[in-house]
């Protein structure tokens, strides 16, 4: 039979033991942290890229300082009238020209540019509809609305695009 005091050295032993292996454990895993360190700062940045490709941005070569060009309005095949043929009653105008540049934020909208009075006149662009300057409370008001004042709400560009799914859809003049 063991005594106590045979136990505790055997105890003490032991954590000794687990002490010191997990000394060198540790010491083994700041050693590959170093040298790890060690071999990415000697390869330099980007040693997963492609150093012959080059990054590009949407905005091309224009730096962040310059005011990007307008983009060029690309119109679309229109009908005689200009007008769109649409799908409901109530149907928000379709936008013939390309968008995807656009900038619309909270305190601009480059639509308003060439849609908004008197602009318009000039730009022989149709001005915005008398219910975009009316408030939810009905108040006429001398600038847009801010509830209409993100056109993509409502209005799309009208384009020629293959349907992607098959659609038994009739527009309201088709329905009997």
């Amino acid at each position: 039979m063991i005594d106590d005091t045979t136990a505790r050295r055997g105890e003490e032993i032991a954590g000794s033991r687990r002490r010191r292996q997990a000394g060198v454990g540790g010491f083994v895993a700041v050693l590959v942290a170093g040298i790890a360190v060690v071999a990415l700062t000697l390869a330099g940045p980007g040693v997963a890229q492609d150093r012959s490709q080059t990054v590009k941005t949407l905005r091309g070569d224009i730096g962040l300082e310059e005011p990007a060009p307008p983009p060029a309005v690309v119109k679309q095949d229109t009908p005689a009238d200009g007008m769109f043929g649409r799908a409901y009653r109530q149907q928000p105008p379709l936008i013939p020209h390309r968008i995807e540049t656009y900038q619309v934020t909270k305190d601009f909208n480059q639509c308003m540019t060439c849609h908004d009075w008197p602009a318009n006149i000039k730009a022989g662009a149709p001005k915005v509809s008398e219910t975009h300057y009316n408030d939810r409370e009905g108040n006429r008001l001398d600038k847009v609305s801010g509830t209409r004042f993100f056109c993509t709400q409502c209005h799309v560009p009208q384009l020629d695009a293959k349907p992607l799914v098959q659609s038994t859809f009739q527009n309201a003049t088709e329905v009997k």
